[in-house]
């Protein structure tokens, strides 16, 4: 069974199992059809894919949706929404697992490890949705100020969705895993707006033992390096490494000032041209100043070119210590935090999944559940990238992603095929699929 068909037969099982408030009429459709239903879009990256399809059905009453997808109907866009809204999104994270369990038995998790095997997990918060005029109560929102242009507006309300992402990414490596994530949404008993880093210290503790497995080290940028989220990152039995600002940490200045840090000069030729990097690291560091602080191990890394000019400088710490064997390999692995918004977000908003496009809003959760269907299909799309021999095939005869999803749409729209993997065979080797008497 191809990668594909494996992970939509496990999503239709999850499916099987959501909440169905119906009564009356649309008693004949699954609920695991509306999930399917709203999940295909995204997988074959067409926002019309389900309007597209009604076209396919044969004279045997068949299409794509349900050969690919497994839908026994194809139920109308509105009812979609409505059946989608009251669910939690909470309810589609097993398939994350699933997708997980799946890159490591094809051993693609070995390509994805770094530092002495371990995991790298980096966590960013986006947004995914704005308005000024469509909100619900999961939204958060702020005030904009008034138009210069038109003197009597006043202050504007926008109302938005964000997420905290969760996301495995490797220096040198040009994919990025998408992990359950965690809404960014006002909290019962909590008088101020929810945050990134609130959002953070939930996902530690709800998702952060079932990746103890792979010893994770979970990168962010300096608004992370602050001591509950480390603590609570420790609580979760993994490791921090995290992006340490001067300008935000001033015990640690004040503790470095006295001391010599240990250095290390590196110069990595490139062509004619050589790049010249110079490590400093100092273990034991108080991160605050008061008895309760924890100690990390501080590094920093300062990049120039063959003039001597610095192009790249950074701070970061950890709680793993630092040593000159390994302050290069650290310093990598902080510096693919920026993996999560460039392979991730940059390819979830501009490369074919649309996620800032409104499919639906909803009332309840319908935002956060096309977010979370979403995401998956990226997650999918990125594990067939690195673990399917068919999928990766057919990738390297299309060469270009957008021509690959073009025509697997194009092909669909033309012919019915009975699985995945004759699809795939199609689109890699030009074999037509078998066609029902």
């Amino acid at each position: 069974m191809s990668l594909p068909d494996r992970f939509i037969a496990a999503l239709r099982r999850i499916g099987s199992f959501l909440p169905d408030g119906r009564t009356g009429k649309n008693l004949s459709y699954p609920m695991a059809d509306f999930a399917l239903a709203a999940f295909a879009p995204f997988f074959m990256q067409s926002p019309s894919f389900l309007a597209h399809q009604r076209h396919l059905e044969t004279a045997q009453g068949r299409s794509n949706c349900q050969t690919l997808f497994g839908m026994n109907k194809i139920p109308c866009d509105n009812r979609v929404r409505a059946m989608l809204d009251p669910v939690d999104p909470a309810h589609f994270y097993p398939l994350f697992g699933d997708i997980v369990a799946a890159l490591q038995q094809s051993g693609g998790m070995d390509s994805l490890r770094c530092l002495d095997g371990r995991l790298l997990i980096a966590l960013d918060g986006t947004e995914y949705h704005c308005s000024r005029e469509i909100h619900c109560p999961n939204c958060s929102h702020r005030k904009r100020g008034k138009n210069p242009a038109q003197p009597k507006s006043g202050d504007k309300i926008e109302y938005f969705h964000a997420m905290l992402a969760a996301t495995v990414v490797t220096p040198g490596h040009n994919r990025a895993i998408p992990l359950e994530p965690e809404f960014i949404v006002p909290q019962d008993g909590h008088e101020k707006q929810d945050c990134e880093s609130r959002a953070a210290r939930r996902w530690l503790a709800a998702h952060g033992t079932q990746y103890q497995r792979f010893d994770p080290v979970y990168l962010g940028d300096d608004l992370f390096s602050r001591q509950p989220i480390c603590e609570a990152v420790l609580a979760a039995g993994g490791h921090f490494l995290f992006v340490c600002k001067p300008d935000s940490h001033k015990t640690i200045e004040d503790f470095r000032a006295g001391i010599q840090p240990e250095t290390l000069t590196e110069q990595v030729r490139c062509g004619k041209k050589r790049t010249t990097y110079r490590y400093r690291w100092l273990n034991g560091v108080p991160l605050r100043g008061d008895e309760k602080s924890i100690e990390v191990n501080w590094f920093g890394v300062e990049i120039c070119d063959d003039k001597g000019v610095v192009t790249y400088r950074n701070s970061f710490i950890s709680d793993l210590p630092v040593d000159r064997g390994n302050v290069a390999a650290m310093v990598a692995a902080g510096r693919a935090r920026w993996k999560i918004e460039n392979e991730a977000f940059n390819v979830l908003k501009t490369k074919g999944y649309n996620l800032e496009h409104n499919f639906g809003h909803g009332t309840q959760h319908l935002s956060s559940v096309l977010a979370t269907l979403n995401l998956l299909a990226f997650a999918c799309h990125a594990v067939c990238d690195i673990a399917d021999k068919g999928w990766k095939a057919a990738r390297r005869e299309l060469v270009v992603r957008q021509g690959f999803f073009q025509t697997l749409v194009a092909l669909t729209a033309y012919l019915l095929f009975p699985s995945w993997h004759q699809l795939l065979q199609t689109m890699a080797f030009a074999r037509p699929p078998p066609q029902p008497p």
